[in-house]
């Protein structure tokens, strides 16, 4: 079932904070992070598949790389999966060793390379070429290999992975030969992934892209290596609709150690979960600043676009939404809830039944904590919000919203057009 959130005298509660009194002092749109339920959320996943084997979780922080957020997993002793230098330096900067960092990139240039080698962290290539480029940088690198396992899923089009001819990873029929030539380069190859999609709720197509990967990791052992650990890239998906069922992600678990240990002498598994740890313990506050009923549609028309939250506008995804400080109101009529933006496409969510809202109210956006922030733009010149993390009924600012100075900071007029 999708996290919901308690209420007090018809207003929304997050970790014991009123969304109203959020939205009140920090301004609006704001994300709001409940710090116990990353915590919960990590140490869920983590128990589940720990039981079985040595297991090692890497945040997938693209979901969401709020320092805070990324000092909770590092508390927690999560490591990353992260995709470009950016995170790296991110996740380095927020008390990560090394050590428990691993970069998958894809179609990166030599700078980058350089660049993430020379910070220590574990480099899972991504292509051939890849590897001859690393080679002629930084030889003997601890290396892994992420591989075509053409299986995928995903709650779009847009985000599976795994697929026969997609434009990651090494494909089938080159692993093995990838694997003897790193051998010959010297690297020090450590281990084997895959990544289907993102968002999956079945457990068959995980236990799909296993059966390759085990099937690899045995060839592989035939040619001299013996690898530490097999990735299974994260997708775990979470529900978004009230109704909806979650992954038995207990059943996952048990399903995949069990392959790993019966048919390989591998002896860790990794998982690189993003969505499954943050987006549920995040909500995404907005303000009601018209109402309008065009004869064919009505619309409450919110401080929140696609430029702060672009997954329905993106993907045509999902999320539930209730007017915070009208909780437990009867429900009058569908509206669309839409965004600031001028685009016709700029909107939250599509006929929802909502409590006769008004201008003021505050509309709660559900299931927001990945790919929310971390995908949003200035479209339109419109600032980057604030986020706040709450905690046994604190409310504390994590990262200040932008200004309009923010907008022009880093631009150049030449001086001839200056005159």
């Amino acid at each position: 079932m999708m996290h919901e959130f308690p209420s007090q005298d018809g207003v929304m509660m997050i970790g014991g904070c009123s969304t109203v009194d959020i939205a009140n002092e920090f301004g609006t749109p704001v994300y709001v992070t409940d710090e116990k339920r990353v915590r919960e959320n990590y140490r869920n996943v983590y128990n589940a598949f720990s039981r079985f084997m040595d297991t090692k979780i890497h945040y997938a922080c693209k979901a969401n790389t709020n320092l805070a957020v990324l000092r909770v997993l590092e508390q927690e002793g999560s490591g990353i999966d992260a995709v470009s230098i950016g995170e790296v330096l991110t996740c380095l900067k927020a008390g990560f060793s090394p050590d428990r960092i691993m970069y998958t990139g894809v179609n990166v240039s030599d700078a980058e390379l350089k660049q993430v080698a020379d910070t220590g962290v574990m480099i899972n290539l991504d292509s051939v070429c890849e590897m001859e480029r690393l080679a002629a940088i930084a030889p003997c690198s601890d290396i892994s290999f992420r591989i075509t396992p053409g299986v995928g899923s995903g709650h779009s089009a847009k985000v599976t992975t795994g697929n026969k001819g997609a434009k990651f990873g090494i494909p089938l029929d080159q692993v093995i030969s990838t694997y003897a030539r790193a051998k010959d380069l010297g690297f020090n190859i450590r281990g084997i992934h895959a990544h289907i999609g993102s968002g999956g709720q079945s457990v068959e197509p995980f236990m799909e892209m296993m059966e390759v990967l085990i099937e690899l990791v045995n060839e592989i052992k035939g040619l001299g290596i013996d690898l530490d650990f097999i990735d299974m890239g994260g997708g775990i998906g979470v529900p978004y609709r009230p109704q909806e069922d979650e992954m038995d992600v207990g059943e996952l678990a048990m399903n995949l150690t069990d392959m790993i240990q019966e048919e390989t002498d591998v002896k860790t598994i990794v998982l690189e979960p993003g969505r499954y740890i943050i987006c549920d313990s995040t909500i995404l506050l907005t303000r009601v600043n018209d109402v309008k009923d065009t004869g064919v549609k009505k619309y409450v028309g919110v401080d929140a676009g696609f430029n702060t939250l672009i997954r329905p506008a993106m993907y045509d995804s999902y999320h539930h939404v209730a007017i915070a400080n009208k909780m437990g109101k009867a429900c009058t009529d569908k509206y669309d809830v839409v965004g600031p933006i001028c685009e016709s496409g700029d909107y939250i969510a599509h006929d929802r039944v909502l409590p006769d809202p008004k201008v003021g109210d505050i509309v709660a956006v559900y299931n927001a904590g990945a790919y929310g922030f971390s995908m949003s733009s200035r479209y339109n010149s419109r600032p980057l919000c604030a986020e706040v993390m709450v905690n046994d009924g604190k409310a504390e600012l994590t990262r200040e919203a932008e200004t309009f100075e923010d907008l022009w900071a880093h631009q150049i007029v030449p001086e001839r057009l200056q005159r």
